[in-house]
């Protein structure tokens, strides 16, 4: 049975206060840099950096007081050669950026190395601005000795012109714990039609009117360490929209070269779940982390869509599973709280979302629930739902805007989500503004109501909004579209 686990928060804490030494065959990750601050960005279009993750990873891209007591910390309470590394990286490099996402980084990587195995490898998924850095910091922690493969992960994409060399290339440093008695299983490329025919011809010699034929590999010539891989084009099956989204093909040959069925893979960046899902193919177990209750949320849809896992069969940590829980997160920061109770009703994030204002841009709408609504000459038309979440004291007036918002936004109904109980008069506002059919449903004699109030206890007691059922569009399969109408039609329901 595969053990599955996936951890909300910074992957720094879970590390220091979850993971025990030695736990995992192989590591992978995939950390940010501020030259792509929106590594863990949703959603292809229109999705803002989710504001958590800046709050959390901005001491982390910028030299401040917070990144320079963690380099202190490195410098005066770990080893000597911790501390003569960071010394001279502040000497090289200054006080600036740079060594502030060193400095975050250096604290994660000593952690790594204690939750890898003796026999574990781990692989660091960077490019070429932080690259050379990163190598002397993986030398000191890991060793010099440990010091594998550079592996250049080479591509092809359509890209500007410049008046320099255009850069078509990842790099992949990979280390082991140990010099020798790693895991390690060589991968092949398979040999062009055109180059075994030659080889076959090659290894063939007649004598005495006999012909033999010495053996060749059927498996190909051994990988070297440079990696041809297509990036994810847009009209890949497996792709997200997430911008910085890695193809499967290139974490199937990590993971099938340093980990056998079994055994244990961490991505402590894990994203949009890249990893844990080729790992969950390959019969690996895994853990994922991630800073963002978004990635938690498209991670179990995309569990769900490629392999059937229910929530039963992951076991995430770190979010709400009661109402003091909820409480707690919206306490500590309202949007993960927002992202949270979106997921519940599988609602997507609105797109214009603002980091210093919750209402910002979006007018009041947290988050869309997309609906089929009517299907012309083999066309579907799409109504939507809108969403309003609620953390705070709650009374009727903010039922009133809501109907405000339904109507200006042209959606079919609206949805309120409080983690307060709602006022009998917010109640009978919500009745008093009647119900919705769509034209699919009009024949089958239900009607809707057009606002619903909904608590968190509620929801966490499997509670669900009353809509057409069977015509509600799946979030990670929107996530996947390029535009409104992409995704699939789950069949259900309506027998449709």
């Amino acid at each position: 049975m595969q053990n599955r686990i996936l951890y909300f928060g910074d992957n720094l804490e879970i590390l220091r206060k979850k993971i025990e030494d030695n736990s995992f065959d192989l590591i992978y990750l995939d950390p940010p840099f501020n030259s792509n601050r929106n590594y863990n960005v949703l959603f292809k279009e229109g999705m803002l950096d989710s504001p958590a993750q800046i709050k959390a990873f901005d001491d982390s891209w910028h030299w401040t007081r917070e990144s320079k007591e963690a380099f202190d910390h490195l410098v005066t309470k770990t080893n000597e050669d911790i501390s003569n590394l960071m010394l001279a990286l502040e000497k090289m490099v200054g006080h600036n950026d740079m060594l502030a996402y060193l400095t975050m980084m250096a604290a994660r990587l000593i952690e790594l190395h204690r939750v890898l195995k003796k026999t574990g490898s781990l692989y660091l998924h960077c490019d070429p601005t932080a690259s050379h850095y990163l190598k002397i910091v993986l030398d000191v922690i890991f060793g010099k000795k440990n010091f594998q493969n550079e592996i250049i992960w080479h591509y092809r994409r359509w890209t500007g012109s410049a008046n320099k060399f255009l850069g078509m290339h990842d790099t992949l440093l990979f280390y082991t714990k140990k010099s020798s008695g790693y895991t390690f299983n060589p991968q092949y490329t398979a040999y062009t039609e055109k180059s075994l025919k030659r080889k076959q011809n090659y290894h063939t010699r007649i004598k005495n009117d006999d012909v033999y034929v010495t053996s060749v590999n059927k498996k190909g010539v051994k990988e070297n360490d440079v990696w041809l891989i297509p990036v994810i084009n847009s009209q890949a099956k497996e792709r997200l929209g997430y911008p910085t989204q890695k193809p499967e093909a290139l974490l199937e040959k990590i993971i099938q070269a340093s980990s056998k069925d079994g055994d244990w893979v961490l991505d402590p960046f894990c994203g949009c779940g890249t990893t844990v899902a080729v790992a969950e193919k390959l019969k690996r177990n895994w853990v994922g982390i991630d800073i963002t209750t978004l990635a938690i949320s498209l991670i179990k849809h995309r569990l769900q869509d490629q392999f059937g896992l229910g929530n039963k069969q992951i076991f995430v940590d770190g979010l709400p599973t009661d109402l003091a829980g909820a409480k707690e997160l919206f306490k500590k920061d309202p949007f993960e709280f927002e992202y949270w109770a979106l997921d519940l009703v599988n609602a997507m994030p609105a797109q214009s979302k603002s980091k210093d204002n919750m209402r910002g841009a979006d007018k009041g709408v947290d988050g869309v629930i997309t609906i089929h609504k009517n299907s012309v000459n083999g066309k579907w038309e799409y109504g939507k739902v809108i969403v309003q979440i609620k953390g705070g004291k709650v009374q009727r007036n903010q039922i009133a805007t809501l109907k405000g918002d339904v109507e200006r936004e042209k959606a079919e109904a609206g949805i309120f989500i409080t983690l307060e109980k709602p006022t009998k008069p917010m109640k009978s506002e919500a009745v008093d503004a009647g119900t919705f059919i769509t034209p699919l449903t009009k024949n089958t004699g239900i009607e809707f109501q057009k606002i619903q109030i909904l608590t968190i206890e509620e929801l966490l007691r499997g509670k669900k909004p009353e809509l057409p059922q069977g015509l509600v569009k799946n979030y990670y399969k929107e996530a996947k579209a390029s535009e409104l109408g992409g995704g699939s039609l789950i069949r259900e329901g309506l027998g449709l």
